[in-house]
């Protein structure tokens, strides 16, 4: 590992708790966020929830949240204000989260004697008065560890059927392409089922996704009506396979690039990031089966 690798990850990653914490009462714009990062938008959200286990909005939240719990118990102001403050529209929408967090309604929570104002978080960055801001705690669940190989990849030239919308959705655009791909002969020994994702799924709405459900192609086969041809580069790549349900992929991505990717001594390149899907539902139904491999490029 290059100790200035994982240096940079955690710095850039610091700026941006230290930028959230202190300006809770800011919106987020998590381009300029990804900027400041030095990251593109999309692998600057796996890399800080991998880190820090929330995401930059997840912590916003909370932070906010400990900040009305301790307004309430060192404030006289009124709850529907301290409510608006925490970014809350409605008195009763904030009351259903302060209930869900800390067990009590605020009127309930500023009458207790002992109150504890910090909500459970792993990166131990909470709600400071003074302004103090900690070193977040990199997040470790043995993602250090995993099973990672750096390849070098060939161009692949895909027959694709883009979806928008939500990427948990991205199966019904794979019923699609199936539906073309198999008539038209292009299911060979060879092919590689694969899904590329564009969009991070912070920043763009859920039903503004873009994505692409794609099977790789020879050079000299045709791309079907109603598909579009898609390339993704040659280059090296670190590569790691996930087994179990797609459902837990993202959590898998999150722990490859906030854990692993930070101690591997590697530096995220240009390029897209991709899926290959080593089998499917269709062959295997046992869901905790189900291979995918995620390769992420990197710097040569």
């Amino acid at each position: 590992m290059k100790p200035e690798t994982r240096s940079f990850y955690q710095e850039s990653t610091q700026r941006v708790v230290d930028q959230i914490a202190t300006g809770l009462d800011q919106a987020l714009d998590l381009e300029d966020l990804a900027a400041g990062a030095c990251l593109s938008p999309f692998h600057f959200h796996r890399v800080f929830r991998g880190m820090v286990g929330e995401t930059p909005v997840e912590l916003l939240r909370r932070l906010r949240l400990e900040r009305a719990a301790w307004q309430l118990g060192h404030t006289d102001r009124a709850v529907t204000e301290i409510a608006f403050d925490a970014g809350y529209e409605t008195h009763e929408a904030f009351t259903r989260a302060f209930r869900t967090n800390y067990n009590a309604s605020p009127s309930g929570f500023r009458r207790r004697k002992f109150r504890r104002v910090e909500l459970p978080a792993a990166c131990g960055v909470h709600f400071d008065p003074a302004g103090r801001v900690p070193s977040f705690i990199p997040r470790d669940s043995g993602g250090r560890t995993m099973q990672v190989e750096i390849k070098e990849k060939p161009e692949l030239r895909a027959a694709a059927v883009g979806h928008v919308g939500p990427y948990n959705q991205i199966g019904e655009a794979f019923g699609r392409l199936d539906a073309i791909v198999r008539p038209a002969g292009l299911l060979k020994p060879e092919t590689q089922m694969i899904a590329i994702y564009h969009d991070d799924p912070e920043s763009t709405p859920a039903d503004q996704l873009r994505s692409d459900a794609a099977v790789t192609v020879s050079r000299d086969d045709a791309v079907p009506k109603g598909l579009s041809e898609q390339r993704v580069p040659a280059g090296r790549y670190a590569c790691t396979t996930h087994v179990g349900p797609y459902e837990k992929l993202g959590d898998a991505w999150a722990r490859f690039m906030g854990e692993w990717l930070p101690a591997s001594g590697h530096r995220i390149g240009d390029g897209v990031s991709y899926e290959v899907y080593l089998n499917s539902p269709m062959n295997e139904p046992d869901k905790q089966k189900l291979k995918t491999e995620m390769c992420v490029p990197i710097v040569s």
